[in-house]
């Protein structure tokens, strides 16, 4: 029987990664389910603070093209009793360092969107030789203090939110960056997000909420790419030029007409500009 293009859109099956495997690693706290497609040098994408693995799945296909993508589900994600015990950003970075080192990834390249962004940052900072490159989307050197992460922060901390519910999923028109058009794209996003439990996403918010990381932005010794979107309400100009600044090698290209949500909106733009970046720091180390 063939599926109609209703329930293909609805599963996100137009969205995700051909050939993608699947499996799961036992790391000390949780185990952690990753997806792994293409073949070429390995690139680790962490996720944001909501709809995990999945939603990366239309950045994931076209980077695949070039490289091996391998993106993993942060702790909670499939398991919002993880909550129980304790954990900040500092279990989340070593979650990933021992993710890498079950991968047996020595020296990957690590691609960190907006909340998994925050991630990376603070991974590169901590180990500046456990990467080669390190690529941001989405990400500031802190939360940024005005009124959308102020309402989003209050909303997800203190009222219980209907999954799905045609209102609340108004909010997400901030995330692409102006209105969108209800269709597949916009349904695969809402409901891959909500995918993620509440009570996760609010504990996320609250790790975001303490997290600075502009005095440890010189540690970062390898060639970094800060992409950023055009129309992102959550990302200042001023949080990208701090982090250009702070990191020695870097560079910040804007993705025209994009959100937050870049990586689901425009993957093929996302994909162009992180391999032009890989091809100019392959011919830069070339030349040394």
């Amino acid at each position: 029987m063939i599926a109609s293009k209703k329930w293909l859109a609805l599963n996100g099956a137009a969205f995700k990664p051909d050939q993608a495997n699947r499996g799961y690693v036992h790391l000390s706290n949780y185990t952690v389910e990753y997806s792994e497609v293409g073949d070429g040098p390995p690139m680790v994408l962490v996720p944001g603070l909501a709809g995990g693995v999945d939603l990366l799945g239309p950045l994931a296909r076209q980077l695949s093209r070039r490289f091996r993508v391998i993106s993993y589900q942060l702790r909670g994600e499939d398991d919002s009793f993880a909550l129980s015990q304790p954990f900040g950003l500092s279990d989340l970075v070593k979650d990933l360092g021992e993710f890498l080192e079950c991968m047996h990834l020595e020296s990957p390249v690590i691609f960190g969107l907006s909340f998994g962004g925050m991630i990376a940052l603070e991974h590169a900072a901590r180990h500046p030789y456990g990467l080669s490159h390190l690529i941001l989307q989405g990400t500031g050197p802190r939360l940024e203090r005005g009124l959308l992460p102020m309402v989003a922060g209050s909303v997800l901390n203190r009222y219980p939110l209907p999954s799905d519910n045609p209102f609340v999923n108004q909010f997400f028109n901030l995330f692409f960056g102006g209105p969108q058009r209800q269709d597949a794209r916009f349904d695969f996003v809402t409901r891959q997000c909500w995918q993620t439990d509440q009570s996760v996403m609010a504990h996320r918010f609250r790790i975001v909420e303490d997290f600075d990381v502009q005095e440890r932005l010189r540690r970062i010794r390898v060639p970094s790419l800060i992409l950023a979107g055009e129309r992102d309400v959550m990302v200042s100009t001023r949080g990208l030029e701090e982090l250009r600044d702070g990191i020695t090698d870097s560079h910040i290209h804007s993705l025209p007409g994009c959100g937050h949500l870049a990586f689901v909106t425009h993957p093929e733009l996302v994909a162009e500009r992180v391999c032009q970046f890989m091809g100019e720091a392959a011919g830069a180390a070339a030349l040394h």
